[in-house]
């Protein structure tokens, strides 16, 4: 029997779909919808082009250190006709410090929102960890900015695009003023983010599944289930805590987190 006959129904679509991401993220040209090449085998399909394109990247060098939740508004699953958030990888090389200088050059069409970034100090073992062992296991949370990216081209995806790009991954920034989560209201804390000194996006904790711990323990039972449990130094971006806002050369961002403090963003026109 050949390799090809002996495939899984899904596995020309998967790697087709990985190819074309693949491409226009080198290229830095975008691309056309994979969904319709995924349609027919479902969110499984979607994260295993995920899984490819994260194992390619890491056998590139590329170093996993945490992850990012996205769809945790309860409109934008409505919109996408799902029930539950998403996630993707977090690399070493998406990470930028508070105030650094960010190269357009990296992204194709970016968008920045504000969330709570939290950071694990334990391993969190366990297939079904309770929200009592993911409060335990988070060291300290910060203030971040999240900027989201699109390899499909004018951001027309759906959930099946969005799963199979990293959940629509580009960079983030973290701020540089830990707090440990037992002094934090992560339901009522406020968020404003700022471009150039006028506010952009406005929101709050409850704005992301009700409440972010919600979205953390959901993202540790997923990959505890998918054997990839997250582990100590792991950074988690819990999701937007308000609308995101587009991103042109020169902008500067300000996001403030009551409770936690600011984190800013400048992107150079390169």
């Amino acid at each position: 029997m050949s390799a090809s006959s002996s495939e899984s129904p899904g596995a020309a679509p998967v790697r087709e779909a990985a190819a074309r991401l693949a491409a226009a993220a080198r290229s830095g040209v975008a691309c056309e919808p994979v969904a319709p090449l995924l349609q027919p085998h479902g969110i499984d399909a979607a994260y295993a082009v995920q899984s490819l394109l994260a194992a390619a990247a890491e056998s590139a060098g590329r170093r996993v250190v945490g992850r990012k939740i996205g769809l945790t508004s309860a409109a934008v699953q409505a919109q996408l006709g799902v029930d539950q958030p998403d996630f993707g990888l977090l690399f070493d090389d998406m990470e930028y410090g508070d105030g650094q200088e960010i190269p357009l050059s990296r992204l194709i069409k970016p968008r920045v929102e504000a969330e709570i970034a939290f950071v694990f100090e334990r391993d969190l073992d366990g297939e079904r960890p309770t929200l009592g062992e993911v409060l335990n296991a988070v060291g300290y949370a910060l203030p971040a900015i999240e900027i989201v990216d699109s390899r499909v081209r004018d951001w027309r995806i759906g959930i099946l695009d969005t799963i199979a790009d990293n959940a629509s991954s580009g960079l983030y920034v973290l701020g540089g003023t830990p707090r440990k989560v037992d002094a934090l209201d992560p339901v009522l804390c406020g968020m404003r983010l700022d471009r150039a000194g006028e506010p952009v996006s406005v929101g709050c904790g409850a704005a992301c599944l009700g409440n972010p711990f919600n979205a953390v323990a959901w993202l540790a039972r997923t990959v505890a289930r998918l054997g990839r449990p997250l582990r100590a130094g792991d950074v988690v971006l819990s999701g937007a805590l308000g609308p995101m806002v587009a991103v042109a050369p020169g902008d500067a961002f300000e996001a403030r987190i009551s409770g936690l403090g600011r984190v800013g963003a400048f992107f150079s026109g390169e």
